[in-house]
Order: structure tokens, then sequence, then C-alpha cells
């Protein structure tokens, strides 16, 4: 069996992947680049930290409202009269009409008026159309790029796979060679096609991912929970070490002076909630609504999630 030819091919693939990748990792100039020091929206920043859609979306929400047509107090939303509409940003004007429609679909008392929680977009929705939009503005302020200028790069280097594959198949037919060769001409393949072109953050952009989520409010109501308070969770000394609490999570903050994160748990009859102290990766995967099962230590901090329903 002669792999000479195989390996010709393969390396020539990876060279013209090397290639590509070099000139499509020149930074190319933003369209509208945030000044320097000046902060990122809400929105777009709570994407560069890799948080959920819901949590985009309900940031979106805050921005909205300072100034705009919107007004958020507590777990309520209303609209207002709005005469700059069209000067919003396309993710924004996109989150305004969802808020429209579904006011208009409630069957509330006041039609102006309505919890937050009944006003969130289903999860399809905001990574399909959402998402992409807000991404766009990420890339438009400077703070990501594409990694490929063009689609028809990746497209046409998973096609290119074509010539390697078909060689090394041809001389080592049906045998491990040629299951290896299938097997990485899929994965390849199907990365750079399911890829696009890709959305990497810049060096602007990662600074903002790497900071701090900005002070915001999100509070959930549906648990029967008023907003009568919140009291920290710690124990008195000589009680267990670990032990394991239930119920829906009705507030989360970020504490900027201590630095740490937290969420509010209200297990269902009590009057106040209790505040445990959560990591980073907790902070964003739980949401206001979600119903969880935490172990906690006595001191207050969550040790793990032992389950976790999503509301969203």
């Amino acid at each position: 069996m002669d792999l000479v030819w195989p390996a010709t091919a393969w390396a020539l693939w990876v060279a013209a992947l090397a290639v590509a990748v070099v000139v499509a990792g020149r930074e190319r100039p933003a369209a509208s680049p945030t000044p320097e020091g000046e902060p990122a929206p809400r929105a777009v920043g709570e994407l560069l930290r890799g948080m959920r859609a819901q949590e985009v979306f309900h940031a979106t929400l805050s921005e909205l409202a300072e100034p705009g047509p919107a007004r958020i107090e507590g777990d309520r939303l209303a609209l207002a009269p709005f005469a700059e509409e069209e000067a919003l940003p396309a993710y924004q004007r996109w989150a305004l009409e969802r808020v429209r429609a579904r006011l208009a679909g409630l069957d509330l008392a006041d039609a102006a008026e309505a919890p937050l929680v009944a006003l969130m977009p289903d999860g399809a929705d905001l990574e399909g159309e959402f998402a992409p939009l807000v991404r766009r503005r990420a890339i438009e302020l400077g703070l990501a790029r594409r990694r490929w200028p063009s689609l028809l790069v990746p497209v046409g280097l998973a096609v290119a796979l074509a010539a390697p594959w078909y060689v090394t198949v041809a001389e080592a037919g049906v045998s491990w060679l040629g299951g290896i060769a299938t097997m990485v001409s899929f994965v390849a393949g199907g990365s750079l096609l399911l890829g696009g072109r890709g959305f990497l953050l810049t060096a602007r952009g990662r600074e903002v991912a790497a900071g701090p989520s900005p002070q915001r409010e999100w509070i959930f109501t549906g648990s029967g929970w008023q907003g009568a308070g919140i009291e920290p969770a710690g124990y008195a000394p000589g009680g267990p070490r670990r032990h394991e609490v239930a119920g829906h999570v009705v507030k989360r903050w970020y504490d900027a002076e201590r630095e740490t994160r937290y969420l509010a748990l209200h297990d269902g009859r009590s009057q106040r909630a209790k505040a445990f102290a959560v990591d980073h990766g907790t902070y964003k995967d739980v949401l206001p609504g979600d119903c969880v099962r935490l172990l906690v230590r006595r001191e207050g901090d969550v040790v793990r999630v032992l389950t976790h329903e999503r509301h969203w």
C-alpha cells in the first residue's frame, strides 16, 4: 500500500486550512466601535460572558427601560410611547416587538403591564432569532468578529476534504486507514459547515467578558414569594455541616463589594426567601424561576446543584 499520495493530499488540505486560519485571524475594523472606556450594552456583555439567551433577553429589557419605551418595577414591565424606536439596535427592536405581541395576547385586567415571566419568548426563538441579532451588534461594536470573512471559506474547506478522503480510500480500500479517513472527513467537514462563519471575541470583547455582570434585579414571584424580603442562609454553630434545600430561585444578584454571586431560594411557604452564595458556573446556569435542590454548607454557600428543573 503506497501512502505517499494520501499523505500528500492530507498535507495540502491541512496547509490550506492553516493559511485560511492565519488570513482570517487578522482583525478587521468594526462598523461602529465602542469608544475606549465606554461600557458595552448590557445584553451584549451578557452574551459575551456566555450567559443563557433568557438572561440576555432580560438584560435587553433593562436597556429599554433606561430611558426608553419600557418601565420595570419589581417583576412587572409596562410599555410607554417612544418616538425614537427606529433608532434602536435591531435586537432591541426585536425584543420590543415580542413584548408588545405578548402583552396583546395576555388576558390581563391591565393590558399595558404584565409580569416579566409572562413576557419571555420561547427558547427556540431566543436562540434562533434573538441571539444572532445580539451577536451582530457585538460585531458592529468591535467586541467580536467572524472567524471567516465569507461563508465560502468553510464550505470550500469542507468540500476540499473529498480529495484527501478519496485518495486515501482508493489506496487503502476497506481498512482501518480508510475508516479513519472517513471519520476525520465527516467530523472536520461537519464542524466547518455547522460552525458557519464563526464568532470570536476581540481583545476588547474579552475584557468585557472577563468583567462582572452589572447590577440588575431580576425577580420571580411565581412561587408565592411577594418580595417581602431576603435573609442570609447561615445556620447556628453545632448544626449539620451540610444539608439540602429546595425551592424556586426568586432572585439573583452580584455583590461587587464582596465579589460574590448570590441567589435567593423560596420554599413556597415562608414569607421570606433565603440567600445562598454560588460559584460562577451555577450563577450562569440557574435563572430566576428555575426549581432547584441544592447541597449547601451551614455557612450558606452552595456546594453543588443536586437537581435542576428549568422554568424557561
